[in-house]
């Protein structure tokens, strides 16, 4: 019979194997995090002065104010239309290959196909749309060409469309990813069985693909789901200013320096968001996807 190891040993080989992850995730996420933090409980001079001690004013302040509502509703909406545009591409492009293409070569090859338009920047890829959506833009040429319509489309640039737009040209990459990944593991044969023993496409679709693809859904949903509400960039660029997001607040109160006021904002998006990916984490076991 084997000695069992020394208890201490195996800790420390354990620590040791963590260790450059420590050092990563420290410097570069949990201090940063913790500066926020304490930033929001901080006051200010007005000129970019903080000033120490504990305070609720600035979240008292963020929570009273009636643009920050208004502000979650924007988010929420650019965030919801994204989500639901992102998964239906998504999974009708990753369904498409896994099931669709026969030779699993060129599905892979389709596949990576999909990212080449990802290798070039995303703010490249934003101002793209301009020439495409603007009032003199190809898309407004081409349907008074074909006598569509009589005058230029406003509603295609510095709108909350093209926002949208926008989003789901640069994040359906992250919903078909995963879906794909999910989708590739599903055994072709319990497709084939179901369809001997006569369910429909609906049948197959609604109880064995969508089941055994929610793991790739939910990782995709998380990815889409945090970038949109931490990005302000894109509402800026492609409304025109017309449209804001809550990260665009605090980002005007970090350019008049009232950093505490920023901070609470930052640090209330980040509850809300770890809620948000909490109920989706409530739906699957993203570990048992990651390790299989």
């Amino acid at each position: 019979m084997q000695p069992n190891p020394n208890p201490s040993r195996a800790n420390l080989a354990g620590w040791l194997y963590v260790s450059p992850l420590v050092l990563v995730l420290v410097p570069f996420f949990v201090a940063p995090i913790l500066v926020v933090l304490a930033a929001s409980f901080f006051a200010t001079d007005g000129f970019g002065g903080l000033t120490p001690g504990f305070t609720f004013s600035n979240y008292i302040e963020v929570l009273n104010a009636a643009l920050t509502f208004k502000l979650y509703l924007a988010t929420m909406k650019f965030t919801m239309l994204t989500w639901v545009f992102t998964l239906i591409i998504g999974f009708c492009v990753a369904y498409f290959l896994v099931f669709h293409v026969r030779n699993q070569l060129l599905a892979i090859g389709l596949f990576l196909l999909c990212t080449v338009p990802f290798w070039t920047s995303n703010i490249i890829r934003m101002i793209s749309w301009i020439p495409l959506l603007g009032k003199e833009g190809l898309i407004n040429q081409a349907l008074l060409a074909t006598g569509i319509i009589r005058q230029p489309l406003e509603v295609l640039l510095f709108s909350d469309l093209a926002v949208v737009i926008a989003y789901v040209h640069q994040l359906t990459i992250f919903m078909i990813v995963p879906i794909f990944n999910s989708m590739a593991r599903i055994d072709k044969k319990l497709i084939e069985a179901a369809i001997d023993t006569g369910a429909s496409r609906l049948d197959i679709m609604r109880l064995i693909v969508v089941p055994m693809s929610k793991s790739g859904i939910a990782l995709g949903t998380i990815f889409v789901v945090s970038i949109v509400m931490g990005d302000f960039f894109v509402v800026k660029v492609m409304s025109g200013g017309g449209s804001a997001s809550v990260v665009s607040a605090f980002y005007e109160d970090v350019g008049v320096l009232q950093y505490p006021t920023a901070a609470a904002s930052a640090v209330l998006l980040t509850l809300v968001l770890v809620a948000i990916v909490s109920l989706i984490l409530r739906t699957v076991d993203i570990r048992q996807e990651i390790t299989r």
